[in-house]
């Protein structure tokens, strides 16, 4: 990396980036014990949003302190990477009250094993497979106020990140949502309009650079992933090709605009009771032979993703992908 670059504010040096991280940092225990505080009805709104503020204001200038030439909030504003558009709709039915959620879901937390979660259990959309009771409308949108802030405080170019339609589509429970949405089809394209108004704005603000977490490819290589899909009556390569086609329509027209695509197996850790260390779990299994040369070869076309298409597919069939070793959520 040139020290120009890395040094460098100016957004037009994104086509260059070659260092990067997921988006997702730790959160700092002061901030994690916020977050229990609020969501246990201890804490107000406005002290909540300052403690946030001043937590991403410290994880910036650590990540400006170290050269990076992209930085991103953490996420320190979500429980989960996923809230980018489950918190930002309507129409999904979910209970009223999520906040204890985190504290209560149920995990496999035994050590070096699977991650696995209840995914028919009441909770948010998206940690959960949930139906729609309507059709889904944006009510906010999350990566936008994050993106305002975090612009005021940074220095060089903020990077934001949103979940992509194929998890959303996963974790919809469309086989109860047919009075709402007669299939998949008819429910991702609604995902695609939305999500495209959300970029639209984020571009309109000034952000140059959009990640799409789109860490549901690895269900196609997973054969617990592509089982659970046969028995609701899904066709797991349709699946993926809907996918495909939705990332694309998610980009189409955005000229002068950097997007990188975040794909892995997942990075769940857990306590392991035997010693008290923090020891690591995994949220699904298998090689990207199987994806690697549709995903590359059609996907996110003018995207970071390029850059691995460049260097060859193999890459990807090689590699552990990018995988996102700092986030902090659980699957």
């Amino acid at each position: 990396m040139e020290a120009s670059l890395i040094n460098s504010p100016s957004k037009n040096d994104l086509k260059r980036v070659r260092i990067d991280h997921i988006g997702s940092l730790v959160r700092p225990a002061k901030l994690q014990a916020t977050f229990a505080r609020y969501d246990r009805g201890q804490l107000g709104t406005e002290e909540f949003r300052r403690a946030q503020d001043e937590a991403i204001r410290e994880v910036i200038a650590g990540q400006e302190a170290h050269g990076l030439p992209v930085v991103t909030d953490g996420e320190f504003r979500r429980h989960s990477f996923q809230e980018s558009f489950s918190e930002a709709v309507s129409g999904f039915d979910t209970p009223g009250d999520r906040s204890m959620y985190y504290e209560q879901r149920q995990l496999n937390l035994n050590p070096f094993e699977r991650a696995e979660q209840n995914f028919d259990e009441t909770g948010p959309a998206i940690i959960t497979r949930r139906p729609a009771i309507g059709r889904l409308k944006l009510l906010r949108n999350i990566p936008l106020e994050e993106f305002r802030f975090a612009q005021t405080v940074a220095k060089t170019p903020v990077k934001v990140t949103l979940i992509g339609p194929d998890r959303v589509a996963q974790r919809f429970k469309w086989e109860t949502s047919q009075a709402v949405y007669k299939d998949l089809d008819d429910f991702v394209a609604d995902v695609v309009t939305i999500e495209r108004q959300m970029i639209k704005a984020l571009v309109d603000a000034g952000c140059r650079y959009i990640q799409i977490d789109a860490p549901g490819y690895t269900a196609y290589v997973d054969q617990v992933s592509l089982n659970r899909m046969r028995s609701r009556g899904e066709d797991p390569e349709r699946n993926l090709q809907r996918s495909i086609e939705a990332d694309n329509a998610l980009i189409e027209g955005f000229a002068d605009v950097i997007f990188g695509i975040h794909i892995c197996r997942g990075n769940a850790r857990t306590i392991d009771p035997k010693t008290g260390k923090l020891v690591p779990q995994w949220h699904r299994e298998g090689h990207y032979d199987a994806i690697a040369e549709r995903l590359f070869a059609w996907c996110l076309r003018r995207s970071r993703g390029d850059l691995q298409r460049r260097r060859g597919r193999r890459y990807l069939r090689d590699s552990v992908g990018a995988k996102g070793l700092s986030r902090s959520d659980r699957s």
